[in-house]
């Protein structure tokens, strides 16, 4: 298993993360809380949770390859969903 993990400074990372959620709930799992969300996908797992200040995004993958393919999904689409704000500042490190 291969993992990462990116801390993204914003101040709206709790608003993004549920708009993910509801987004990708349509054809994949995902749970959410009031704390977290959780998305599985085929060979991956994410997992987002915020702050007044950051989102924090893990990503949890089956190899290298598909951990770096997930992170450019999962962060062009929350780019997407932070169009005020994108491009976010993605420095993903190895967790």
């Amino acid at each position: 298993m291969a993992k990462t993990i990116a801390v993204i400074p914003t101040e709206s990372g709790w608003k993004y993360l549920q708009q993910l959620c509801k987004h990708w709930a349509h054809k994949l799992e995902v749970e959410l809380t009031e704390q977290k969300g959780v998305v599985k996908f085929a060979e991956a797992t994410t997992v987002m949770t915020s702050n007044a200040g950051a989102l924090t995004v893990e990503i949890e993958a089956a190899s290298v390859d598909v951990l770096e393919r997930m992170k450019e999904v999962v962060s062009s689409h929350l780019d997407r969903f932070a169009f005020k704000e994108a491009p976010l500042p993605f420095e993903w490190t190895s967790a």
